[in-house]
Formats: C-alpha cells, structure tokens, sequence
C-alpha cells in the first residue's frame, strides 16, 4: 500500500514541479524514476533492494508476472488513443508545407538516419535500430509546449514547433507500432511468408477494428443511447474493449486498433468531442504520472551500464546534431523560413511522454520473446528523451538568443472578445503588421473573427489552455473589450503579466464612465465610452478613420472634440515610422507628438471646420 500511494503522491508532485518551473513533466517523473529504482538499489539501500519494485524475481512486486505489461499496454492504449483525437486532417492541409514536410520528409529522414547511426555505432540488428528511430520521431507538444512558453519567438516559428509536435505524435507512434509488429511476427529470425500473413493480420485487424469501433462509438455518442454522465467512462471502456478484442483476433494489433479509432474519431463531427479530450487528457496525467515513475523504477543498474560509454555520446550527438537539422533543413527548402528560423527549428526537438512509454512496452515485450538486442530499446529511448529534454529545457532561451529568433519587443496583441467592436479593431491592426489574437467562448464571434482572416481562439478564460499557447509568445500588449466589466478585469489580473508585459488595457464600466473621479489605470481609449459606447458607435460608423496631427497642441484640440461628441472615440496614435501606439484613458497625454504622426480613431470623419 505505501509503495502505490508513493508512486501517485510522487508523480502528482512531479507534475506540480514540472508546472511550478515550467519544465516538461516527463524530465521530474523518470529521474524520481530512477532515483526510488536502480539509484536507489545501488546507493541508498543497504540491502541492494529498490524503494519501488515493479518486478522482483519475476513474480514478486507491486506487478508480478506479467501484471506490469498489462498495466503498461492498457496506459499505453489510452494515451495513444488521446494522441489519434488530436489528429486533424484537415490541420494538415492547412498548417503549410514546412510543417506537412516535417512530419513526412522530417520523419524518414529520423527513421533511417537513426537507424542507420543504432546500427552501426552500438552494432544492433537492423530489426531493433529501426525500431529505435521509429520510437524517436516522435516529439509532442507536452514537452515543446513548458520549454518555449517563455521564449518571445514570432509566430511562425512557434508555429511550425507546435503543430509538428502536435501532428508528429499519432504519425510516429502508428510507425512505432508497425515496425513492433512487423519484429513481433518474425522472432524466429526469418521473415517468412507466413510472418509476413502474420503482420498483413495485424494490419488488417488492427485498422478495421479501429476503423469501425470509432464510428460505432460516434453513432452511440450522438444517438444519446448513453447517458451524459456515462459518456467519459464508457469510452474509456470502448477503447479498452477495443484494444483487448483486436488483440484476441490478430495478437498485438491492438495498439495500431487504438490509435486508427482516436484518429478516425478525431476526425468526426461529434459535439462531445472536446469533452471526451478533456477527459482523456486528467486521466493521461493521471496515468503518464504513475507509468513513467514505474518504468524508471523497473530499469536496473545493469540496463543503464549498457549505454554507459561513449558510444551513447556519440549516437545522442548523431541523432541531435546532424540527424535532425538534416530532416530540417530539407522540409524546409524553399521556404520563406530564414536561415537563422531554421538552425532554431533544428536546435529543438526533444523526445517526450510516447517515445519513452512505448519504448519501454516494446521492450519489456521483445526482451521476453527472446529478440536479440531488445535490451537496448529501453536504455537508449530514455537517454534520448533525456538529454533532449536537458537540453532544450537549459539551452533553448540562450540558443535563440544566439541565433537571432528571439524577440527583443513583443509587440503582438491579444484581444479578449470578438464581438464586432473587437473584430474592427483586430482587422485594423493586423491591416498595419501587428499579430493580433482574438479569443471568444462564443462560436458564432470566433467564426465572423476568421471570416476577416484574424487569428481566432474558440476559449473559456477561466481554462489554463490559453496558457500553453507557444504560438502567443510574441504577444507583448492585451486589451480586454468583452460587454462583462467582471471578465475584462478577470482577463487584466491573470494575463497581464504573461501577455501584457508591455501594457495591459481593459474598456471602462459603467460605473466608472459616470464617476469624473474614477477612471481606472488600464482604462482603455476614453474614461467616457464604455462597451456599449463603442458598440452602438460601431452599429452608426463602423469605420476607422485617420487624421493628420500638426503637434501635441493640435492631438489635445482633438481629444477635446472627441470627449463632447459621441460619434468619435480616440484609439491609437501613429507615429512617422507606422508604429501604432494604444491610448489609454487614464493618460491621455502623450509626449510625442510631431508633424507627420496620426490620431486614428473610430466613428465619422471630424468636421475640417471645428478642426
């Protein structure tokens, strides 16, 4: 009882660590790992024993027998099909060539070049090289997303590391599988005809299981032939159901059968999609925090020795330095990407939470089988998934430095609420060469939003996953313009800091409109115009309009009109250089001001006359 109770404490605190410091939460989870397991059996027991055995003489343990392969299958089963309800074809098509180059053109090249380095540096059979580039495609965003969260980088560079880990995780674990499979029918050494039937089986099963299980579960779901409150747990029984029938049908298929059924689910139009992530996503925590402590703990001092000399070095510098930024540099010819975008690009590229689970369960399985060198697979994934990590975690803020990608002036803005005022103004912005950021719980706002071609987030402000957003790290200013006084507040207090470093700004309330004495610091454009100003002024003149300023005196007459006529409400200055400047209501004076700048704002044209 201590030991499990130690494993979920222990790894929920690693997950609280990896959040506190915003490292990857597999980097705390696997050296807790290896310090209650082989660290501890070598150095701190007097008796040579682990402070957490998962297995000990093969039939002792927290998981005797073959108990800890079926816990590590069934996890590994349901982070996999979290992993297949990500994938979205239709992203595919729409995040660009780089990125659909990067997961195929980066991914062969992966695989054969880490196979070919596997094989010839620590001599591994072809079958179990091929099976460790396979397991190191994979990247994810669990491990991209804490290491650049604070690493002002433009968009399109966040962009292309988002989406690859993203998109990369499904693709490299279905390869994973089927190079596992492929070993598995044929461990008598040769690859016969009949081995061969055996892996067209498991194929065959695998991905007509998947296939129709899916669409099975979509029509169940829809139907509302399960109650709501049944519908997260009878999914999870699905995939379960699913993993083990495929698996009595055609044996091992049932990893390939789970992953086919989160991507073709993935892909449908189920309302209760998001909700089944959500879900998905607290229970992988869940399990990811118990698995990784358990598959650390398992490995011996003996596996870590196999990987203790300098050909590891070697192989993690082939893999890291030349293997990577080849798969690169040609997914990304020809792009608009500078050479100092793609050394970046290069530079990061840690290997997380799939690689090392899988890696562990193929090898836990081969190693049992007999398969020549399947001890490696284990060692070497995790020293991989490691000094990525490592690496990336400590080196990539200095890397990008280096290199030039890293952005001195965050000058992106994120709005809060796309209503029509707010799609107005991000329409403008963008127009003038500012990244602007509009996100709205309400589908209807987030639709018109993309309508305009603005960048649209469909969120909840109160969620956590706007701030996991790599693609937001340029975004240096936040204006707050919902019609919730309460919600534009709440917005100033919990991004302020992340996303409004170089101002945050939020619309008057009513309240504070009618009180002379109160106007607020991060009062936004006019202490006199609230929300429902600036949208009955959108409804009568949904423009912006622009006038030429002589001189700060001339800005001031200005001001002055716009405060005794409700059809004008001043909005940014623009200086010579084009750069547009954020009034706010609690400082309406500016300094400089000179011939050449403009007093944007929105509403009619001002009367020449009274100007």
């Amino acid at each position: 009882m201590l030991e499990l109770g130690g494993i979920i404490i222990l790894g929920i605190l690693a997950q609280w660590v990896a959040w506190k410091f915003k490292i990857p939460a597999i980097l705390p989870l696997i050296l807790i790992g290896l310090l209650v397991g082989p660290f501890a059996a070598e150095f701190l027991s007097e008796d040579g024993t682990k402070w957490i055995e998962p297995i000990w003489n093969g039939e002792e343990g927290l998981f005797p027998g073959q108990s800890l392969f079926y816990f590590v299958s069934l996890a590994i089963s349901i982070i996999l099909f979290e992993g297949g309800l990500t994938l979205k074809m239709g992203e595919i098509k729409n995040v660009g060539p780089v990125i659909t180059k990067l997961i195929t053109v980066g991914s062969i090249v992966t695989f054969f070049g880490g196979a070919i380095a596997a094989h010839f540096v620590f001599n591994l059979t072809w079958e179990i090289s091929f099976l460790f580039s396979a397991l190191i495609i994979v990247t994810g965003p669990t491990v991209i997303t804490p290491i650049l969260r604070n690493i002002p980088l433009k968009k399109d560079v966040s962009a292309v590391l988002k989406w690859e880990g993203i998109l990369i995780d499904p693709i490299g674990a279905l390869v994973a599988v089927l190079v596992f499979e492929f070993i598995s029918v044929g461990t008598g050494g040769e690859f016969t005809k009949t081995a061969l039937i055996e892996f067209g089986k498991i194929v065959l099963f695998g991905s007509t299981f998947g296939f129709t299980f899916a669409h099975a579960l979509n029509l169940i779901i829809n139907k509302k032939w399960v109650p709501h409150y049944l519908l997260n747990v009878f999914a999870l029984a699905s995939v379960l159901g699913v993993f083990i029938l495929s698996d009595i049908f055609a044996h091992e298929s049932g990893l390939l059968a789970v992953v086919v059924m989160g991507m073709v689910l993935g892909n449908s139009n189920s309302p209760y999609l998001k909700e089944l992530l959500y879900f998905k996503e607290s229970l992988s925590v869940l399990l990811i925090s118990i698995l990784f402590i358990l598959l650390a703990a398992n490995i011996n001092m003996e596996d870590l020795l196999l990987i203790y000399n300098w050909n590891a070095v070697i192989l993690f510098a082939l893999v890291v330095f030349i293997i990577r930024p080849i798969g690169v540099f040609l997914s990304t010819n020809g792009s608009t990407l500078q050479l100092k975008e793609k050394l970046f690009i290069s530079w990061v590229g840690p290997r997380g939470i799939v690689a090392a689970g899988i890696a562990s369960l193929f090898g836990l399985t081969l190693a049992d089988k007999g398969v020549v060198d399947a001890k490696y697979i284990t060692p070497l994934v995790f020293m991989i998934v490691l000094g990525t990590v490592l690496l990336n975690a400590t080196t990539a803020r200095l890397f990008a430095k280096i290199v030039g990608v890293f952005l001195t002036k965050s000058g992106g803005i994120l709005i809060i609420g796309a209503s029509k005022v707010s799609r107005l103004l991000g329409h403008y912005l963008e127009t003038h060469g500012r990244h602007v950021v509009l996100i709205d719980s309400n589908e209807s706002n987030i639709r018109k939003a993309k309508e305009l071609d603005l960048e649209a987030i469909t969120t909840n402000i109160y969620s956590d996953t706007l701030m996991d957003n790599i693609e937001l790290s340029d975004v240096g200013y936040l204006m707050a313009l919902t019609g919730n006084s309460e919600i534009n507040k709440y917005a100033i207090n919990k991004f302020s800091k992340q996303f409004g470093e170089n101002g945050s700004f939020r619309l008057v309330t009513t309240e504070e409109m009618l009180d002379e004495n109160n106007n607020p610091k991060e009062g936004l454009f006019s202490k006199t115009d609230d929300f429902n100003s600036l949208s009955e002024l959108t409804r009568r003149h949904p423009s912006i309009q622009e006038i030429d300023l002589i001189d700060k005196e001339h800005y001031e007459d200005l001001i002055k009109i716009t405060n005794n006529d409700k059809d004008i409400i001043p909005l940014f200055i623009k200086d010579n250089e084009g750069e547009l400047h954020i009034i706010s209501s609690y400082n309406l004076d500016v300094d400089e001001i000179e011939e050449g700048c403009q007093l944007v704002y929105l509403g009619k044209p001002f009367d020449v006359e009274k100007v």
